[in-house]
Parts: C-alpha cells; structure tokens; sequence
C-alpha cells in the first residue's frame, strides 16, 4: 500500500468515527420554543420509562417482577436526578420557572390511577399534573445507575460495577395542546460516574444551552 492510499485510507476511518459520534446525539429544538415558553410557570419531570438489558446468564438469576421492579426504580431515579439538575439551577439564578416536586408528580399520578404515564398525552397529563408542560421521557443501559438498583442487582446475581453504556430519548412538550418543543437523544458509553446525578450532569451540560427554560450566563 501507497504512502498516499495509507494517508488517504486513515483520513476516511477517522471521518467515519466522526460521523458516528455526530450521529449519537440528536437535538430538536422548536422554532418557536422561547415564544411558547415564555408563559410557563411550572413544569413537571414524569417518571421516564426505564429498560434495563442484562445478561443472559443475569436474567437466568431474576424474575420479570424483580425486573420490572428494578426498571422502576431506574425510571424514578432518573426523574430525581433531573429534578436536583434543575433545583440546581434554580439555585444559581438560571432557571425562568418552577420545576414541581416529585413527590407531587408521582401522587398525582397515583391519585388519577396512572399506571403508564407514556399511554397519556402530553396534554392528559399536564391536564392531571396543573402544569404548562411535562418532560418524558426512555432511559435505556445495559446496567442500573441508581444505587438501590445496583446493590440489589449485585445481592441477586453477584454483580456490581458502573453502567458501560446508556441512552437517553427525553422531549418537553407544551402542556396546552402537546407540541414537542424540544427533545434530545444521546447515547454515552465508558466512564459515566457511579449514579443518576453524574448521568444527568454529563448528558445535560450541552443541551441544556438550547433549552428555552435555562438562562444563558
């Protein structure tokens, strides 16, 4: 092989890892987010839908109960994360409005018997919530981030250790009439902290910028 097809051959592979990284982030932002969203006072985090995709021989060790239990408690953790994210920017003055409590959210959501919230509008659960929009959203990884779910996986099938990869699929829709305002799609792999909070801290540090609710410094 040429000097000049090993060079050419190089800048190609190199392009081609660029593109697959450009292609693990996806960002949609409305054209008129900051016109729409300059009424909302309150918004509310859903608990996210969670999947957790374990091993075979870890799946051999579990019930789909103790899944769909640990699934849970991934989505509940992600929607906590989010909420100290956004408590934390509050904090720092960069915040134009209230984020509502989980706890509310979720007894909300107890109190109308939503089992599902993803089998709701965006408007349905505005609606039940009293708020001007909701975030929801997918959590996928291939091992649990929040502790509880991690010591319990570790009790069951002899496993602990920090989540190799991750995706994460979350929209903020207008409470009104359901319009997707902005939704960011970013998988992460390698190094991601040991909880929820370093997940959300790492994969909202850049979107963020293009989120109508946070304030530019």
């Amino acid at each position: 092989m040429s000097k000049i097809t090993f060079k050419f051959f190089i800048t190609l592979f190199f392009l081609g890892i660029g593109a697959v990284a450009t292609a693990q982030t996806k960002l949609f932002v409305h054209p008129q987010f900051d016109e729409i969203a300059k009424d909302h006072k309150t918004i509310a985090i859903v608990p996210f839908d969670a999947y957790v995709s374990l091993r075979p021989k870890q799946m051999k060790e579990i019930t789909p109960e103790q899944l769909a239990e640990m699934q849970k408690g991934e989505g509940l953790a992600i929607q906590q994360s989010m909420f100290t994210w956004f408590l934390q920017r509050q904090k720092k003055g960069k915040l134009k409005l209230n984020v509502q409590d989980p706890k509310k959210t979720n007894a909300l959501l107890q109190k109308h018997e939503v089992i599902n919230p993803s089998l709701l509008t965006p408007e349905e659960l505005a609606g039940i919530l009293e708020v001007d929009a909701v975030i929801t959203g997918r959590f996928e990884t291939d091992k649990p981030m929040s502790e509880g779910a991690s010591i319990a996986l570790g009790l069951l099938v002899g496993f602990w250790g920090q989540t190799n990869s991750a995706t994460i699929n979350m929209s903020v829709n207008n409470g009104q009439d359901g319009t997707l305002l902005w939704n960011y799609n970013k998988r992460v792999a390698g190094s991601l902290g040991s909880s929820t909070d370093s997940l959300i801290n790492t994969l909202m540090r850049k979107a963020s910028r293009r989120l109508a609710y946070t304030k530019r410094s």
